[in-house]
Order: structure tokens, then sequence, then C-alpha cells
């Protein structure tokens, strides 16, 4: 015979302080588990949405990024004249050759230094990226010019990146003319500029990448096998989703797993904390217990309503935990990108197997919490429970 769910819920609610400081003890742990599940997904997402299944880049072979990566002006060029790539109508094709380097600026509020990628450009950039950027404020730099345009987390993050003020980098005074919006990929953490005019300027003969756009995304394995094998080109070509995915993997495990390790730690109290509460609902519920047992209830049947509740108690606290972490996507947060050494701007990402991920976390923190007192509810006597004291 089966104790009605009702009765579970009965319980729990006849011990409201006791349950409520148990469910706050497991939402915590929830919360930060979450947190940290959602801090790496939305580095991820940042960086995977900075590249486009459309867009190839191209960097040397076995470089880790583009800062590491030389590209010659010959072997761009002999990438942007393949047939897989899309051209204008005045023959141009759609590609941008870019150098990249990182320069030392101090953050806004604090005396602390930071890297900041500075990019060198191409005219087909912002065509080339459209959807991921789109000037908000100001203007486009003027070819030839030392102007700059500078991602939205840039202006809120580093000190002195307004509309129209200036940094230094190599020895050269640079005006910022114009805001674009990243939308929240690892472009907003950047500045662009004329790649032209900043080649000389930071002193590099060669090119960091290049990126072009394909006429159609199933002539990638053709691209890369003919370009990779060509004998005057020594590169590596990767659609850009997988390039910048990459580009997070270090990062992302990071945050996981300090995460992770603190969440281990605070769900040994959460475990601990139901434990109690359980142990304590079978102490004050001995004759109760021993009652169900003489009315003909079975011993798994008992068993099965403690745990029951134990995972009622988890539950709850896994949904308060989750919905309480949603709150966290409104804040946008920095780290250094372990692979660029630069800062990276990015936010706090919920998603359907976060939320299934913690629901199952505090179902697994009730059951193992709640076993123990379960089979202790179980085993007693029904005489020995029914004896009054």
């Amino acid at each position: 015979m089966k104790i009605p769910l009702s009765y579970s819920f009965r319980n729990l609610w006849t011990r409201r302080l006791t349950t409520g400081l148990t469910i706050l003890g497991l939402a915590l742990v929830v919360f930060v588990f979450a947190a940290t599940l959602m801090l790496s997904n939305g580095l991820r997402e940042a960086m995977v949405s900075t590249g486009e299944e459309e867009n190839v880049i191209v960097v040397r072979k076995s470089a880790l990024s583009e800062g590491q990566s030389f590209v010659s002006r010959e072997q761009a060029n002999i990438v942007k004249t393949q047939p897989e790539i899309v051209t204008l109508s005045d023959g141009t094709p759609m590609a941008t050759s870019d150098v990249v380097v990182s320069i030392n600026v101090p953050k806004r509020g604090d005396n602390g230094l930071t890297n900041l990628i500075v990019r060198g450009v191409s005219s087909q950039a912002l065509e080339i990226r459209k959807r991921q950027v789109k000037l908000t404020e100001g203007r486009m730099y003027q070819s030839g010019l030392q102007e700059v345009i500078i991602g939205k987390a840039v202006h809120e993050r580093f000190q002195g990146f307004d509309l129209g003020g200036t940094f230094r980098m190599s020895g050269t005074v640079w005006t910022i003319v114009g805001i674009f919006d990243g939308h929240g990929t690892g472009f907003d953490s950047e500045v662009w500029g004329d790649v032209e005019i900043m080649l000389p300027a930071i002193r590099r003969p060669s090119f960091s990448s290049v990126t072009v756009r394909l006429q159609d995304t199933s002539s990638f394995k053709a691209l890369k096998a003919r370009l990779e094998h060509d004998p005057r080109m020594t590169v590596d070509l990767k659609r850009e989703k997988q390039y910048y995915d990459e580009q997070s993997q270090g990062t992302s495990a990071f945050i996981t797993f300090i995460g992770a390790s603190v969440t281990f730690i605070f769900s040994f109290g959460a475990m601990i904390g139901a434990m109690i509460t359980m142990y304590a609902a079978v102490s004050n519920r001995t004759q109760e217990i021993g009652t169900l047992r003489s009315l003909g209830f079975r011993r798994r049947s008992v068993l099965g309503a403690f745990l029951l509740e134990a995972l009622l108690l988890a539950f709850i606290g896994g949904a308060l935990g989750i919905i309480a972490s949603a709150a966290l996507q409104s804040i946008t947060v920095s780290t250094t990108n372990w692979t660029t050494f630069s800062e990276l701007a990015f936010g706090f990402r919920l998603s359907g197997d976060i939320v299934i991920a913690c629901l199952v976390f505090a179902l697994v923190m009730g059951m193992v919490g709640g076993f123990l007192p379960a089979v202790r509810a179980s085993r007693l006597k029904i005489v020995e429970a029914l004896r009054t004291e």
C-alpha cells in the first residue's frame, strides 16, 4: 500500500522553519552551480556568435590565435582569388585582411592596466561582418587616416575611449570617430582601424589573418584542401565559428573547473543540511511512522515517502536557485581570454541544458541527503515506534 503524495507535502508544510532553511541552503548551492555554468556558456556564446557559418578565416599553420599568426600579402592575394569566394558587382572579393595586436590600457574606475585587442581591417570588414557588427554612433573611419571605431564594451570599460577621444599606440595618436555594437560578440571588445595605416605604425610587414565569405558553405572542404596543399601557402583554414569556439575553450574550461570545485564543496553543506532536516523529521514522527506501519503500510512505502520529501525539498530549492540565477543575465562581466591574453566582455547566459543540469544536481543532493534518514524511518519496528516516552 502506497502513502499518498499529500502526506509528504503536508509534513513539509508542518515543519516550515526547517523546511525553509533547507530549501534556502539547496537554492544557494544551485545558484552558484548555475552561475558557473551560465558564465561558461556566456563566454562560449560570445565567442561562437563572433563567427559566421559562411565565413572562413585563414591563419598561419599551427597558430593558436590571430596574434600569433602571420599571413603575407602574396598569400592573402592568393586566398582572395579563389573561385569559392563571393565577389561584389565590381569584381572585388568579399574579404578582409586583418592585423591583430594588443595594447595595455587603463580600465574605467580602476588604476590597473589590461590588454585590449586592436584590429586593423580592410574596407570590406563591416560588410563581411554586418550580422555581428553595426555602427551606432559617430561615423566609419576614413581610409588612410589614423582613425578608429571602437566596440561598445570598449567604450563602457576603458578609460579615455570615448567618441572624439584619442589614445596612443606604438608612438602614434589615434582618434576615435565611431562606436559600434557587436551584439554581444567578441568584436564588442575590439578597436578597428585601417589595416594599411596600422601595419607600418606597428611595424608589421604582414597580416595576421584573412577572412572571406563563401558563395556556398558546402565548398569549404574543397577550398581548404586546395589552399592547405598549395606549396606557396603555410596556412590553416577554419570556419569562423569553429575558430572562435576554439578561442574560448581554455578560459571556459578554467571557469567551469573553478566553479565546479566551489559548488562541490558547498554541496556537502547542503546535503548535510537536508540530512539533518530529514533525521529530525524521523525523530519527531516516530509514533506516526509506527501508526502507518500498523495500518499496513510497508517498509518500502515509508522509505519512498521520506525520499519523496527529500526530493521535494531539493526540487523546490533547485527551482528557486535557477530563478535567482536567471537575474544574472542582465549583468556583463569581463575576463582575460587565455588564448589572446586580452580582456573580453560577455554576459551570463541561461539555457535549457543548464536548467536540466541544475535540477538533476539538486535532486541528487536531495537523494543523497535524504537516503539514510529514509532508511532509518523504514526500519523502525512497530512496537518500538508506538511506545510512548
